[in-house]
């Protein structure tokens, strides 16, 4: 036996061991009770979700990828058909294979694919919407911000009514304005910038109160009014977040956008939930794909953008620079 192993520790080294054996037995004793917790928890929610899927949510299990398995078709190049509007050899007359019926056509012969038209579409709900929801959050953050308003009851009233907009998630709004105004992009745009302003004027003003006070101290001490010192003091300290806020609720809108075209609000979701309740495999894998192109395309160009606005220095940290 090693020097080591024959080696007998003092009565406060035994105490030490001892100790550290007791809390390692704890620590173990929350560990399987947390794991038998989650278990239970995760066997309560699979039995809760079968209960409320009239039964057959175990029965439908094996069935998991048989859709995805629908969504093949049998001839790849019918995804890139659909994507472009070009004719397919299996036309039969059917909406499955009528492509070329969907090209908006701009001038003479030259169009734009029915599916980049929705995604312009979606594109623009997501854009008037940010910026609109951009505008309205930046006018009321600094109503909210403690450090610029001293009135109590106002900061309140304008918290409170942030809250109340981006309570509920766009798709909430936007079946409230469809019932009302009918299916199209506007009642989309409406439910997309009520639920921007909620979300931008949280922000704004949390970076407002972070705001360094001094360029408002000298302005106040020469007299400026409070839409000065916020124009000269604040504004020019926080509006590189702002807009870096502002492009990521852009990428976060275009999701919401397609999301909200599902249940009647225009663009590119509408078109989505069609195909898909159709089988149209290839129309359903062109839209899917031309998706993913511009979700990456807007990711890389807000970050872009965000770089050449904000700075490197904003990235810097994140990387450990």
């Amino acid at each position: 036996m090693s020097a080591i192993a024959t080696t007998k520790l003092s009565e406060t080294g035994l105490a030490v061991e001892r100790h550290w054996r007791e809390l390692a037995n704890t620590r173990r004793l929350y560990t399987l009770g947390s794991v038998a917790f989650l278990l239970v928890a995760l066997a309560g929610s699979l039995w809760f979700a079968n209960d409320s899927n009239a039964g057959k949510f175990f029965d439908r299990l094996p069935h998991l990828f048989d859709f995805l398995d629908q969504l093949v078709p049998r001839d790849g190049w019918e995804v890139w058909r659909a994507l472009f509007d070009l004719p397919s050899p299996y036309a039969d007359g059917s909406l499955k294979f009528d492509y070329p019926e969907g090209r908006v056509y701009l001038f003479g012969a030259f169009y734009m694919p029915e599916y980049v038209y929705k995604m312009l579409e979606t594109i623009n709900i997501a854009l008037v919407s940010t910026i609109l929801g951009f505008v309205i959050g930046f006018l009321l953050c600094f109503l909210a911000a403690s450090n610029m308003v001293t009135q109590r009851w106002l900061r309140f009233f304008v918290r409170r009514f942030l809250e109340v907009l981006r309570a509920f998630p766009e798709i909430v709004i936007a079946g409230f304005f469809l019932a009302v105004l009918s299916l199209g992009a506007i009642p989309a745009m409406i439910a997309v910038s009520i639920h921007t302003v909620g979300a931008l004027g949280k922000m704004f003003f949390e970076v407002v109160e972070n705001a360094d006070m001094r360029a408002d101290e000298g302005l106040r001490a020469s007299g400026a009014n409070w839409p000065e010192r916020v124009w000269f003091g604040i504004v020019p300290q926080v509006m590189p977040n702002f807009i870096s806020y502002g492009l990521l609720r852009l990428e976060i809108n275009v999701r919401a956008s397609t999301i909200i075209g599902a249940v009647g609000g225009g663009g590119i979701g509408e078109t989505l939930r069609l195909s898909i309740s159709r089988n149209h495999e290839a129309k359903t894998l062109a839209i899917i794909f031309l998706l993913l192109l511009t979700i990456i395309a807007v990711d890389q160009f807000s970050a872009w953008l965000r770089k050449k606005l904000v700075g490197e220095q904003a990235f810097a940290f994140g990387r450990g620079d």
